[in-house]
């Protein structure tokens, strides 16, 4: 069956099919090209970016599920991995000598090399699921809707592949449930809920399939039985009817219990209501409860469900694609649900940490927000949240997949100083240029829309100087390019001001940068662009590109939940100084997930490996294990560099379950008391 979450909707009878409206077709239906409060489309390697855009509403240049209002809902999260795995493709490195402390051991394999393809794991009563990201994508085989599946015997397919691990020491691989066609299954969890075991994994458009996610009964995980396939869609019936916000990523999954009622709560890529709680207490006919978003944050007076104001929801828009550092936009990413049912940890990327009474679940109320732009590197990206066992402590991580830090200066004249700034997307990395840098004086050349317009730079050292409008980014720089600049700058019209966008379509062998309008104005020293024609001279100006941080662990004080109190941050080597010798230049550095037990967070932390850090001192917490094996023996057995993503636990026992982004899964065992401590 297919249910879905708007209660004015009727039920479908099948699986549901994609009916949203691209992000042109929006923008053409409002008769704009485009509004400078957008997303979030990062170029790694470079910087995290806002959205890609281009002049020409009618040229489509944007990844698919990366959309908002001015396009199609929230960002799609996994997209700076995406670019991150594409600009490291090719590099070739020894790697660093391990940093192993010695309290953690490899116990088990289930072996799957899949390059950049496994994502979550989640380990219960003697089994392990792992997740399968974009490559392969879903192909559908052997899924049934609302009965009973075979598990498919392909390992390196898509899907969930299921392990037998009661004997943690050897896995042994048992079949895979069948994915739904042309979608990923991002992220699973399985929970003992009134019904019987209940597994649900999320669904992402990876081609062009459903989101939303599935449910099954795996009282006998050998033979799942399908119960429900739940259409996910925007809360809000006004960009439902006439926008078509319906079936939405779902990108994490959650389970909850409160009595006699089972709940799943489900983080939606809609543009209002990400936060989406459903009553699974009958699996089979799932009930949409309510929603929430950081919309709240924006405008706690407006019921966001039901308002018809559009200019009130362009307000929120603008709310929502802003943000802090160069990842701009408020979405939420991941959540957490307290044992008792009763609080929701919601991590809201640039919102910060926000926690939600949901002792009603029908009626989510905000309890505080925990937020802090001054720690790390000032991007917040709130990536996931989890707290300890009284919520007392909740450690928080900052996903940051961008180690660079890009500034921009007019080097002379009576506006120097320095001016924000976002790298191209479709230009040549500055990182890449001879000492990261960027520099040379300037010529204005207009709109650069026409190869023929473009005047032929006054020396080889010249950067154009290029008004936004009427033409694609792309051809902009291919026609610098052809005019003999060694860079572009591109500013902002005046309509829409001082806000950053990533320019976006296709590559363009030319580094290049866009600033706000005010900044274009000020390079050319003028008030209004029209007192300056192409060919004049602009103030020179320098872009450098260099080492910043990756993301990395916060742990915030909630003795009073309604004002948590920041203590500490957590770094490794590698996160804090990305240009360290010790960190292989393929490897991502940024933590990803976390388990809390007792006084101890277990960490997934990409190509640093699984950490394990003691928090009994929330403001000095310190590193007491660590799984990084490197080497070329390991790479040739994991199927490439560390690359961890997913972590859970056996609660109250030694065995720790991590996936291996290539490698599939590893079982560890944390070993006794008495092991070396250390403080990085």
């Amino acid at each position: 069956m297919s249910t879905n979450n708007s209660n004015d909707k009727p039920e479908s009878s099948s699986s549901p099919t994609r009916t949203s409206v691209s992000r042109r077709s929006i923008l053409a239906m409002l008769g704009v090209g485009g509004l400078g409060t957008v997303g979030v489309l990062p170029r790694v390697a470079s910087a995290h970016h806002p959205d890609a855009v281009t002049d020409d509403p009618t040229e489509s240049d944007e990844h698919e599920g990366h959309r908002g209002l001015t396009g199609h809902g929230a960002p799609d999260p996994s997209e700076p991995l995406e670019e991150h795995d594409a600009a490291v493709s090719d590099v070739v490195s020894d790697g660093p000598s391990a940093d192993v402390v010695k309290n953690l051991a490899l116990a088990g394999r289930g072996e799957r090399l899949l390059p950049n393809g496994t994502t979550d794991v989640w380990a219960h009563e003697g089994y392990a699921y792992v997740g399968t990201f974009n490559t392969p994508c879903g192909t559908g085989a052997g899924y049934v809707d609302g009965g009973e599946v075979s598990l498919q015997e392909d390992l390196l397919g898509p899907g969930i592949a299921v392990f037998d691990v009661h004997n943690p020491n050897k896995p042994e691989y048992v079949g895979s449930i069948p994915s739904v066609a042309g979608s990923r299954t991002n992220d699973v969890k399985v929970a003992n809920m009134n019904s019987g075991q209940v597994l649900a994994h999320s669904n992402e458009a990876c081609d062009g399939g459903p989101g939303g996610f599935e449910l099954y009964n795996v009282d006998d995980p050998t033979a799942p039985m399908h119960l429900a396939s739940v259409q996910t869609d925007d809360i809000n019936g006004f960009l439902r009817d006439n926008f078509g916000y319906v079936d939405f990523g779902v990108h994490n999954l959650w389970f909850f219990t409160q009595g006699a009622n089972d709940y799943i709560a489900a983080v939606v890529e809609s543009e209002f209501g990400n936060f989406q709680i459903f009553d699974i207490t009958d699996p089979s006919n799932p009930e949409f409860v309510s929603g929430w978003g950081a919309e709240s944050l924006f405008d706690p007076n407006v019921d966001w469900a039901s308002t018809t104001d559009f200019a009130q929801i362009l307000e929120a828009d603008a709310y929502l694609f802003g943000g802090f550092g160069s990842s701009q936009n408020r979405f939420l990413h991941d959540v957490t649900v307290n044992e008792e049912g009763t609080r929701a940890y919601l991590a809201n990327w640039d919102a910060g940490l926000v926690l939600l009474d949901i002792s009603d679940p029908a009626n989510p109320t905000l309890v505080s927000q925990a937020i802090d732009p001054n720690a790390g590197d000032g991007e917040v990206n709130s990536h996931q949240a989890f707290p300890n066992e009284d919520g007392s402590v909740v450690v928080e991580t900052e996903e940051d997949f961008d180690p660079f830090e890009l500034t921009f200066e007019i080097t002379s004249g009576a506006n120097a100083g320095e001016y924000p700034v976002a790298e191209g997307a479709i230009t040549e990395p500055i990182v890449d240029l001879p000492d990261g840098t960027m520099s040379g004086p300037t010529t204005y050349v207009g709109l650069g829309c026409e190869a023929g317009s473009v005047l032929p730079a006054p020396s080889p050292d010249h950067i154009a100087v290029i008004q936004r409008g009427d033409c694609t980014f792309t051809s902009k720089a291919q026609n610098a390019l052809d005019a003999g600049y060694a860079g572009i700058v591109v500013f902002n019209d005046a309509a829409r001001g001082d806000a950053l966008v990533t320019m976006g379509g296709d590559p363009v062998d030319i580094p290049g940068v866009f600033v706000g309008h005010s900044t274009g104005l000020a390079i050319l020293g003028v008030n209004d662009v029209s007192e300056v024609i192409p060919g004049a001279s602009g103030a020179p100006v320098e872009v450098v590109s260099g080492y910043g941080r990756w993301g990395n662990v916060r742990i915030w004080d909630y003795s009073d939940e309604s004002n948590p109190q920041l203590r500490s941050e957590f770094d490794t080597v590698c996160s804090a100084n990305p240009g360290d010798p010790s960190c292989d230049p393929r490897g991502t550095y940024s933590v990803h997930n976390i388990i809390v037990e007792d006084d101890m967070v277990y960490i997934s932390w990409y190509s640093d490996g699984v950490l394990i850090l003691d928090i009994s001192d929330p403001a000095n917490p310190v590193e007491v294990a660590r799984y990084s094996p490197s080497g070329q023996d390991f790479e040739d057995q994991n199927g490439g560099i560390q690359d961890v993503w997913g972590i859970d636990k056996e609660k109250n026992s030694p065995w720790i379950y991590a996936s291996d982004r290539n490698g599939g899964l590893y079982v560890l065992k944390e070993l006794g008391s008495g092991s070396e401590n250390r403080n990085r």
